[in-house]
């Protein structure tokens, strides 16, 4: 088996169950009465499967997400260079403030005008 293959499959797992203790705890702790509406509905396993499997689906994504942007490259070990810009650029970048002509006349006065 390829190994990102693995590595998906592995971190998809690793969501499912996060997300399995994800749901336990929200039924532990009773928040928004979830608890209830789910012992006293003869839908409640279906709601919990449906819970567990959207938030699976969420954590598993983003566990991947993180997995992938762990990952080491090793096609630019030094982190860049620190070179100096060339001098034609240096002064194409610098920020001179240009003059802006206003017009401070009121609405009337350039009606007036015309």
């Amino acid at each position: 088996m390829p190994k990102l293959i693995a590595l998906y499959i592995r971190q998809v797992a690793i969501g499912f169950a996060i997300s399995a203790a994800f749901v336990a705890m929200l039924l532990y702790l009773n928040v928004a009465n979830l608890w209830h509406l789910v012992s006293s509905s003869s839908d409640g396993v279906l709601a919990v499967v449906v819970m567990w499997v959207l938030n699976g689906i969420v954590f598993a994504g983003v566990q991947f997400g993180i997995a992938i942007m762990r990952m080491k490259d090793d096609d630019h070990p030094g982190g860049g260079k620190r070179d100096a810009l060339p001098t034609g650029l240096q002064q194409v970048m610098l920020a001179e403030p240009v003059p802006v002509k206003i017009d401070q006349r009121s609405p009337q006065q350039k009606q007036l005008q015309r």
